[in-house]
């Protein structure tokens, strides 16, 4: 496993960065040697926030990527809570995969993409990501992994981009769009 750790209005001192090798060290039972771990910390400068430090992370296998982000008041707090929320993520991915040994994910590699120049555009961000053909299983699995509330995806079955997501009720939704 190898970890990188990155700093956004922090100063990242020797004694932070083997903390934060130390608890992401705990995650090495659950991923493979080639998995790539990034770790991002930060503060807010907003005095009106209270919990300022964010400790951000994502993870890259050779299937899904896994992404969590934590926020407290101490650095190290997020921290911790940060590596127990990836490490319950990383137990569940071995878990399905354990459950369901004939199945293998398609990478996916969540590549963001710098933030859009105009500031009066609506859209305030914008992302790209490789997109493989999976099923929509597969998507919900990856929808669980990175905490969002959909995701967009090519079904291998229809060769069509797809999008599955949560719904109020718990459940999931599946839209399929068709031609006019």
């Amino acid at each position: 496993m190898r970890l990188q750790v990155k700093g956004k209005n922090v100063e990242l001192s020797q004694a932070l960065k083997d903390y934060a090798q130390k608890r992401v060290g705990k995650l090495e039972k659950h991923l493979n040697d080639s998995a790539r771990v990034e770790l991002e910390l930060a503060a807010e400068r907003n005095p009106s926030i209270g919990a300022s430090q964010i400790a951000e992370g994502t993870i890259w296998t050779k299937g899904p990527v896994i992404r969590a982000k934590e926020r407290s008041h101490d650095m190290k707090a997020s921290i911790d809570l940060l590596v127990d929320k990836l490490e319950r993520q990383a137990q569940r991915l071995h878990d399905k995969r354990r459950k369901n040994p004939g199945r293998n994910p398609h990478p996916l590699a969540g590549v963001p993409a710098a933030p859009a120049e105009e500031e009066a555009s609506p859209i305030v961000k914008t992302k790209q990501f490789e997109v493989k053909p999976m099923g929509a299983e597969e998507a919900v699995l990856q929808l669980e992994l990175i905490g969002h509330d959909f995701f967009m995806f090519v079904n291998a079955e229809t060769d069509a981009v797809n999008v599955v997501y949560r719904r109020r009720d718990g459940g999931y939704g599946l839209i399929e769009p068709q031609l006019a």
